[in-house]
């Protein structure tokens, strides 16, 4: 289905009461997209124990085997929401992964649970840059960050739900129980998204512009620059190639180089990010090149090492160190996540607006400060009993601990997720209106990719190597160590608040 179901140029704008409809509903969406994305971070002491797992292994459950498909194909599917309707692609999106987080309640092994996971992925896929197209098409854009960053309110929405929700009914039903009842939530949410959401003029909102010149961009075909794009893809494609032939030369030849599957895995990886490249090559050929595209989706993708790595083991940590039950932790995190979330996400996209009146840089440059701020909060909030120690001899109460933990935990989970509205907004701003929903999937590429992937496992990996010496303490100092991805973010971001201007698109 095209987008022909969309208004055209000369029709009765969208009434604001529609407009913010049309946001709630895809918080929603949202919401269950990280419901069902984070779900398994609460579910980490139940899920080890059921199938034996260390925490690299539960590292790579929650982190490679969701991210590698999530990341590469939000591409063409994010080229199709460029071409037809991004409303029936969210609305399948929503279906498959609700289905899969479903069936992850079925799994009788590792592998099952590897691969069901893999399949929450594929359907997540197509479920955020469609939305960010949309929101870009519904709000002008002196309003889009703040759009946008009510958009992301489903980040914490969800993982305070998956955390709240799925944590409760693990401890009283059992871990399927809680996969099966969210799954089924996002099954129920499909035909409400279908049926009420319609598909707007692309690039209607931007720049006041006459009749004829929304029809052309309508009409205008997503074309790029040269052919980075198209180079881009060939080296992936002789990577994956690569690996894969040493893949089977170890199989089969008996080449003594490592595991053949991490190169077959991570061949058919780099062949599915070709692919997706030479699908996308023309959107990429307008980004690869822009100092800003790297810029900010480096910066992000190292902010979201922490952010999608301590949100998946925070829970964990609050067990071993806090020693709070499965139910406490569903709880605590719940109310750390919903509060300082929401108030974070709100205030980076609002701020940034404000500050975008006095120049461009301001979107990127708002998100930086607050991770250079984020971190120090993190390790003050896992120490409460050392810092209320300084006021009360002998450390206070255990109860006096987890409220100056709480209290201070919500100043960095506002913080980290501040980036949402702003750098978002900015990637809507790097291509033309026919390209955002490819734009913004290929930032996606690299900031789940790196992000999701490598910050699950990251932190698990780290706290394996240190449980020699620091027992159950380990995943503190694990997530200690992961701190400086923050300070990377904000030099990365800095750096993009002086080259947006320059490749800035209205």
């Amino acid at each position: 289905m095209t987008d022909t179901d969309a208004p055209v140029p000369g029709q009765t704008p969208v009434r604001p009461g529609y407009r913010y409809y049309v946001l709630a509903v895809l918080i929603l969406a949202y919401m269950l997209n990280f419901l069902d994305r984070q779900i398994i971070g609460i579910l980490a002491a139940p899920l080890k124990a059921e199938f034996g797992l260390s925490d690299s292994q539960f590292g790579l459950l929650g982190g490679i085997a969701f991210a590698s498909v999530y990341s590469t194909l939000a591409i063409p599917l994010a080229w199709l929401a460029d071409r037809f309707s991004r409303v029936w692609i969210m609305t399948g999106a929503l279906a498959v992964w609700s289905g899969f987080t479903a069936l992850c309640g079925a799994a009788t092994s590792f592998t099952q649970l590897f691969l069901f996971r893999m399949g929450v992925g594929v359907g997540e896929a197509g479920g955020v840059a469609p939305a960010y197209s949309l929101i870009a098409d519904y709000f002008p854009p002196n309003q889009r960050a703040r759009a946008l960053a009510g958009f992301a309110f489903g980040i914490p929405l969800g993982t305070a739900a998956g955390t709240l929700v799925g944590g409760l009914l693990a401890a009283t039903y059992g871990w399927r129980t809680a996969f099966i009842a969210v799954g089924l939530l996002g099954v129920l949410l499909a035909p409400v998204l279908l049926l009420t959401v319609k598909n707007p003029t692309r690039g209607g909102t931007d720049t006041a512009k006459t009749e004829a010149e929304l029809a052309a961009i309508a009409a205008a075909p997503v074309v790029g620059s040269g052919n980075t794009g198209r180079i881009a893809a060939l080296i992936m494609l002789g990577l994956g190639a690569g690996a894969l032939t040493l893949a089977a030369l170890i199989r089969f030849a008996g080449l003594e180089l490592g595991n053949p599957l991490v190169f077959a895995f991570g061949g058919l990886l780099a062949v599915v990010i070709g692919v997706s490249l030479m699908i996308a090559r023309r959107t990429a050929s307008a980004v690869i090149p822009k100092k800003s595209f790297w810029l900010l989706a480096l910066g992000a993708a190292s902010s979201s090492v922490c952010g999608y790595g301590v949100a998946g083991w925070l829970p964990l940590f609050f067990m071993r160190s806090f020693g709070l039950t499965l139910s406490q932790t569903s709880w605590y995190y719940a109310g750390i996540a919903l509060i300082g979330g929401t108030l974070g996400i709100w205030m980076g996209g609002a701020i940034a607006d404000k500050l975008s009146k006095r120049g461009k840089g301001a979107y990127p440059l708002t998100p930086a400060i607050a991770f250079l701020i984020s971190a120090p909060c993190f390790i003050l909030a896992m120490n409460s009993p050392w810092l209320i120690g300084l006021i009360f001899p002998g450390g206070g109460t255990n109860a006096q601990q987890l409220i100056v933990a709480f209290l201070i935990f919500l100043i960095p989970t506002g913080l980290n997720l501040a980036w949402l509205g702003p750098v978002t907004a900015s990637v809507q701003h790097l291509v033309p209106a026919p390209m955002r929903s490819t734009a913004s999937a290929l930032f996606l590429l690299i900031n789940n990719l790196l992000g999701i992937a490598v910050g699950f496992y990251y932190f698990g990996w780290m706290s394996d190597l240190l449980a020699p010496r620091f027992g159950d303490e380990s995943l503190r100092w694990a997530i200690y160590t992961g701190m400086g991805f923050y300070v990377l973010a904000a030099i990365l971001l800095i750096g993009a608040s002086r080259t947006l201007k320059k490749d800035w698109v209205d």
